[in-house]
């Protein structure tokens, strides 16, 4: 039996690697890391790749209204409900090779051990690979999560549109996706959500542990400040007769250090985003637009800090300046589910891989979906603990045994013979 996981390892690893390599080439910045924008060319390159493999390892593949992809192998119980496994494929600009691709390659590898030990499930298993978690296109993230589950609507959806004013379901259908399949999907046929990711920190390398099972997920919020003042000649109106938009952003930003270290217990606040109007050199800015991300484990902390960005834009609302504040995204913050968190557990030690508990300092698809089912994420080490840049690195071997430790809880929960 020994040699039987070690071979399987062996293999599935090697799989992986070349998984993770092949998928690594479809970017926009060759070079310079990945950069895999929802809807483009590089989508479609992936999207084509993933399809292909599902088929190729005998699963049932389909797209939904948004162009998330579902791989499914049936279950011998009619209409009963799937355990989804997978992540997002989607990257942040000039990000890393690992950051999504390792879940959605570990749920093709797991739906591979399925096929090739023979098994058949009881409850479907379904391989997923989701659409703009980074929301590094058309903003707010977690979108193929939101939309499986209908917290993004159509007529929301519809109005989405990129920097460029690109509507989402134009630059779906650019791609040949069809933005009128259906989007929603009934709670009821989901059985358990599995996720496996990168970390994204420097803990697990640290402590020399090739898995976390997490616990929690931290909260989260991304705000959307808008500052508005009077464009004028930067030669000609004085210092004094000035309304300069960048300005008042900038004294605003350089006290979020302060605001996230005075809350404590791990709050944390990025400005990451900002855009300046006209953007000329020798115009006074009129405009900027901000972004303010927001996380921690504990809700209050969070809720304490948005009201503090609210009373600084207001304290910064005079002299010819607006300041306006609109909410992005809110998510709570989120436990896994406690016995899908011990099956893991229990699954690790029995195959003799290293375990330690952890939670996530980063959102994920796995914290939308724990409002509508059963979910369970591990995490395995990032070299450094560096993430979303070319440097993003994770080795195929912890993938592998991920792999593994999935594989065992997925039978269980599929009750697979």
């Amino acid at each position: 039996m020994e040699t039987k996981i070690e071979t399987n390892l062996e293999l599935v690893q090697a799989r992986i690697e070349s998984h993770i390599d092949t998928l690594s080439t479809f970017t926009a910045t060759p070079g310079k890391g990945t950069t895999r924008l929802t809807y483009s060319p590089e989508d479609l390159q992936a999207r084509q790749y993933i399809k292909s493999k599902m088929e190729e390892y005998g699963l049932t593949v389909q797209e939904d209204g948004f162009g998330n992809i579902f791989g499914k192998l049936e279950g011998t119980l009619k209409g009963a409900p799937s355990v989804l496994i997978g992540s997002h494929f989607d990257s942040v600009p000039n990000g890393g090779s690992y950051d999504g691709p390792a879940g959605v390659v570990a749920g093709l590898e797991v739906a591979a051990l399925f096929i090739e030990n023979k098994l058949t499930p009881k409850y479907p298993l379904e391989v997923i690979a989701l659409i703009e978690e980074e929301g590094s296109r058309f903003g707010g993230g977690l979108m193929g999560s939101r939309g499986i589950v209908g917290l993004l609507d159509e007529e929301s959806f519809n109005r989405l549109k990129d920097k460029d004013g690109i509507y989402a379901v134009d630059a779906m259908k650019k791609i040949g996706l069809d933005p009128s399949l259906p989007k929603k999907r009934d709670p009821k046929t989901m059985k358990a959500y599995l996720e496996l990711h990168i970390e994204q920190g420097p803990i697990l390398e640290e402590k020399d542990i090739p898995i976390g099972v997490v616990e929690a997920i931290v909260g989260l919020t991304q705000l959307e400040v808008t500052v508005k003042g009077q464009a004028g000649h930067a030669g000609t109106t004085p210092m004094d007769r000035r309304a300069d938009a960048l300005v008042t952003a900038a004294k605003m930003i350089a006290q979020f250090p302060d605001l996230a270290e005075t809350e404590g217990e791990g709050t944390v606040v990025t400005t990451g985003s900002l855009s300046v109007f006209p953007n000329g050199a020798n115009v006074i800015p009129d405009r900027t637009v901000f972004s303010v991300d927001i996380r921690s484990g504990k809700e209050e902390n969070v809720l304490n800090v948005i009201q503090k960005v609210k009373d600084l834009a207001d304290s910064y609302s005079k002299q010819g300046i607006k300041v306006s504040v609109e909410q992005l995204l809110y998510i709570q913050p989120k436990e896994m589910n406690k016995d899908i968190v011990s099956l893991l557990k229990r699954k690790s030690s029995e195959l003799g891989i290293p375990k330690c508990s952890i939670n996530s300092g980063a959102g994920h698809d796995a914290m939308v979906f724990s409002d509508f089912t059963n979910v369970g994420m591990l995490f395995i080490p990032s070299k450094d603990g560096l993430s979303h840049c070319p440097e993003e690195w994770s080795d195929s071997r912890h993938i592998a045994n991920a792999v593994q430790v999935l594989y065992e809880a997925a039978k269980k929960l599929t009750e697979a013979e």
